[in-house]
């Protein structure tokens, strides 16, 4: 019996460490962008931690068949656009650089997790249903690069 409760836990708190992720991200985003961007590896390194994130709930939920068909593709949606040129983020051992129109792109986005619910001082539900809508509207909002 107790397997079951664990299952259930699991693709839940993948979930939980995304959502907190972004709001991390958020929350970091607005302090470089209000201090000059002193510390830009901060931001690139959570957007890095961001990705693995959902990466995670992603891998956990398929292994455990506890995502849904649209909570699949809403997570791949928004791994692949997060993980765009438009939003440089660290490689093992490198830090990104970031011009002024990555920070442009990086406070757009900053913009946009706000809008969809997901950053400091904003109440936050920690429940899947609630992210996955959080998820697609952030699919909704983010562009695409035209190349």
């Amino acid at each position: 019996m107790g397997s079951n409760k664990d299952e259930f836990r699991k693709p839940a708190s993948s979930v939980t460490e995304a959502q907190n992720n972004l709001v991390e991200l958020e929350g970091l985003i607005a302090y470089q962008s209000d201090n000059n961007w002193t510390e830009l590896n901060l931001v690139t390194t959570e957007l890095g931690d961001v990705l693995n994130g959902i990466w995670l709930g992603m891998t956990t939920g398929k292994q455990l068949g506890t995502l849904s068909k649209r909570d699949k593709e809403i997570l791949e949606n928004l791994y692949s656009k997060l993980d765009q040129d438009q939003y440089p983020n660290d490689e093992l051992y490198s830090f990104a650089d970031l011009t002024e129109s990555d920070k442009k792109n990086l406070e757009d986005l900053r913009k946009t997790l706000r809008e969809v619910g997901l950053g400091v001082n904003i109440t936050i539900s920690v429940n899947m249903d609630s992210f996955m809508d959080q998820a697609e509207a952030l699919n909704e909002r983010i562009e695409s690069p035209l190349n």
